[in-house]
């Protein structure tokens, strides 16, 4: 007889970004951030704040992953007694849309653990209470339905968000455009290619203030052979 699977797998001990690799993210908008990730790094665009312009959308914290089945939020409650200060709680539900991963209450328990705020490519409820909350919510959507908590789960496993893979102790990143991921692997790459990104930005934005209207290299190539007027 095949054995039972165990109702929740939880890993634990995993990697944790140093403060002063958070404290060099923190602020970055996440064009800069993806820039400096060759243009990639986005979470799926259908994943957007809840309440924009009431509910905050600036976070930067380390994630801590719940992989969720189908209507069921058995490793969202068990990933409460995990978060650590400052950690942002992604659930991974295979983008279920029958019903609400969290609603405001499991926020409130999120808030009184530490936790800065919830990601999940599913959906949530409760919105009025969840802005008095006060933590950054994404989502894809939202629904009254509301879920088990049956499992099974896992809390700290890696999770796919569309086509972003999330591994607990990775960094979010989000501001109004969206959110970001850094793998934990990289974070010190993407904090050094942030140098160069800065200084092009604060160039480019310089010459649009002095009257730049294209840029130079589509200038050049509008005068050159490759371009054919008819």
């Amino acid at each position: 007889m095949i054995e039972e699977p165990p109702l929740l797998i939880i890993r634990e001990n995993h990697a944790r970004p140093s403060a002063r690799q958070l404290q060099a993210l923190a602020g970055t908008p996440t064009g800069f951030l993806a820039d400096a990730m060759k243009g990639r790094g986005a979470l799926p665009a259908g994943i957007r704040h809840v309440s924009p312009g009431i509910l905050p959308a600036r976070m930067c914290g380390p994630a801590l992953t719940c992989l969720c089945g189908p209507a069921d939020v058995l490793a969202v409650f068990a990933g409460l007694g995990e978060v650590q200060p400052g950690d942002i709680m992604v659930a991974s539900t295979g983008q279920w849309d029958g019903s609400a991963v969290i609603g405001d209450r499991v926020m409130g328990m999120l808030r009184n653990a530490g936790g800065q705020g919830f990601v999940t490519d599913g959906l949530v409820r409760d919105v009025a209470g969840i802005n008095k909350v006060g933590l950054p919510v994404m989502c894809a959507g939202v629904s009254p339905n509301s879920p088990y908590a049956n499992g099974p789960g896992e809390v700290g496993t890696d999770v796919q968000l569309g086509d972003m893979r999330i591994s607990s102790g990775d960094v979010i990143v989000s501001d109004e455009d969206g959110a970001v991921v850094i793998a934990h692997d990289r974070l010190d790459d993407v904090i050094t290619a942030l140098e160069t990104v800065r200084e092009l930005e604060a160039s480019l934005d310089a010459a649009v203030d002095n009257g730049l209207i294209m840029p130079d290299s589509t200038r050049e190539l509008l005068s050159s052979s490759r371009v054919r007027r008819i």
